[in-house]
């Protein structure tokens, strides 16, 4: 199959055929991940959405695909240079296990603050990994000095055919078990894995609508759609690490421009949502850029023609990083409630508060004094208070009852 050196136009360089090699060149190395169906999703759009669950995966993610299918492709003379990547995470797990099975010594460069789990997850799959620079571009420049010096390879994590290939067969397996389906939803960084879907679903069923997800706050596509050429962006903001990538592939974006019918933006709050969602109704992990396209479809539920498949492209989550998404999904959902109060400073005061709050079955998480404030008469205290509640509704309800008990919520 062709590299990157021989995609001047990827589109004639690469097709459907390509696709379905790469999917017999993978079987029994990857596994055809489940297609579960969602009724809380279902309900909202009113027709049938499925969830493509490529968290369950090896290695967590779906990049083990493209990865197995570049490293194969290699020559015996490549094969003994060894293999370099870089990557904060996914790609770096993918690597290690495609280059493990192919009998590949390889070398994966992470950034210093990579999370621990991650990194000895590469590790356990059989790479030497090295820990280099505090942001992935100072991590890509090691990894590609690296394989300057050594004559290692370098493995892209989206910018050639062999791995936009092998991301492809996500898109047949999604034909197979949804054959009705009429839009395919998926989260976009690079663009490898979307160009590889709309490659495999355009040339087969034209009439299947590709919509791709970024996070607003790390979007290059827009602007580079918009420009008929890729852009970079110099400000990356959100938590969604699988997806924040400042340019797009050379290779992927010619795909993506010619293919995907539609790329969408969703906010930090609109990801932490969907997490929380695909946790509590779905019981699936994700990582925030897994759950980027449950994100769209939670945010304009009425503009997706069903039935819809939405591509959970991951599930490699960080411990500390989920238990701070889901603090802020519950509370971008009306599930924590934040609230500053004035209290007379004497006793019972605050027992009488948290009576009107027991009253209103709003659980109490943390309690905060001040009484040093300026702002403060000489008899007040001012009471932080975090609650959990029920929702919306019931946050509403909560400031009712404590208005009626005569308090006066400052914020």
């Amino acid at each position: 199959m062709a590299g990157v050196a021989d995609a001047e136009d990827p589109i004639a360089a690469i097709t459907v055929d390509d696709v379905r090699e790469a999917h017999k060149l993978l079987s029994g190395v990857c596994r055809t991940t489940p297609l579960e169906g969602s009724r809380y999703l279902s309900g909202l759009l009113g027709s049938p959405v499925h969830l493509k669950c490529e968290n369950l995966q090896r290695t967590g993610s779906f990049k083990i695909r493209g990865a197995y299918v570049r490293i194969a492709a290699l020559s015996p003379q490549e094969r003994a240079a060894g293999v370099v990547a870089a990557s904060a995470g996914n790609h770096a797990q993918g690597v290690a296990l495609a280059a493990s099975l192919l009998g590949v010594r390889s070398t994966v460069f992470m950034p210093v603050g990579a999370p621990l789990p991650k990194v000895a997850a590469t590790r356990e799959y059989g790479a030497e990994v090295r820990l280099h620079g505090q942001v992935v571009d100072e991590t890509l420049a090691a990894a590609e000095e690296h394989a300057q010096q050594t004559g290692a390879v370098f493995i892209h994590p989206f910018d050639h055919l062999d791995i936009i290939a092998g991301q492809g067969t996500l898109g047949l397996e999604i034909l197979e078990q949804c054959p009705e389906v009429r839009s395919i939803v998926v989260g976009i960084g690079g663009g490898g894995l979307a160009a590889g879907i709309a490659l495999a679903v355009k040339a087969l069923r034209p009439d299947v609508r590709v919509i791709g997800v970024q996070a607003a706050g790390a979007a290059c596509y827009p602007p580079s759609l918009e420009a008929g050429h890729p852009v970079s962006i110099e400000t990356l903001t959100t938590m969604a690490d699988g997806i924040k990538v400042g340019r797009p592939g050379d290779v992927p974006f010619r795909i993506v421009h010619e293919l995907v019918d539609e790329v969408r933006t969703v906010s930090e709050d609109e990801l932490s949502s969907a997490l929380l969602l695909c946790l509590e109704r779905a019981k699936q992990v994700v990582e925030p850029a897994g759950a980027s396209p449950v994100a769209a479809l939670l945010s304009h539920p009425e503009t997706f023609e069903g039935p819809v498949v939405a591509v959970l492209s991951g599930g490699n989550v960080d411990p500390l990083l989920m238990q701070r998404v889901l603090r802020h999904g519950m509370a971008a959902a009306g599930r924590y409630l934040s609230l500053r109060l004035r209290l007379t400073d004497r006793p019972g005061a605050l027992a009488t508060l948290l009576g009107v709050l027991s009253t209103a079955d709003a659980n109490v998480l943390d309690v905060g004094h001040v009484r040093l404030d300026p702002r403060l008469g000489l008899t007040e205290v001012e009471v932080e208070i975090q609650l959990e509640t029920k929702g919306p509704e019931h946050c509403a309800e909560v400031g009712a009852a404590l208005r009626a008990a005569g308090y006066h919520v400052i914020a």
